[in-house]
């Protein structure tokens, strides 16, 4: 019996001897930051939450059309709500298939955008643009 106490203390001086030559693994530590006091964390209520789909970030605004070239030279944009190109030097000044469109206290078109302009009425102009300007 003596021996077996022998050995079950050699084995436990030994294990507790092997903590002290090796002290236990702690990971590196972040610069200390000033605690800040705790937020008490909501509680779930027991009602379930709306299926509700994320809404999507809206989508930037063509700078031309899919259907429509855009007018050759000048520098211009697409317009989908007047469905035209707008000019961006010439104000109120619009583009699409082919014909300038200026509203200047009526409507007037051309085949360049410097003209010769003749006049028009709304029924030769494009359908968003009719609604804009009146």
């Amino acid at each position: 019996m003596a021996a077996l106490a022998r050995i079950t203390l050699f084995s436990l001086v030994l294990g507790l001897s092997a903590c002290a030559v090796h002290p236990p693994y702690e990971e590196p530590t972040a610069p200390s930051v000033p605690s800040v006091p705790s937020v008490p964390k909501p509680q779930p209520s027991s009602k379930p939450l709306p299926d509700m789909p994320i809404p999507k970030p809206p989508k930037p605004l063509p700078r031309t059309s899919a259907t429509f070239a855009p007018p050759p030279g000048g520098p211009s944009h697409w317009d989908a709500r007047l469905g035209v190109y707008v000019l961006d030097n010439q104000s109120n000044t619009f583009y699409r298939q082919r014909a300038y469109y200026r509203w200047d206290n009526g409507w007037s078109r051309s085949v360049s955008p410097n003209g010769p302009w003749e006049e028009t009425d709304i029924s030769g102009v494009p359908p968003g643009l009719s609604r804009q300007f009146k």
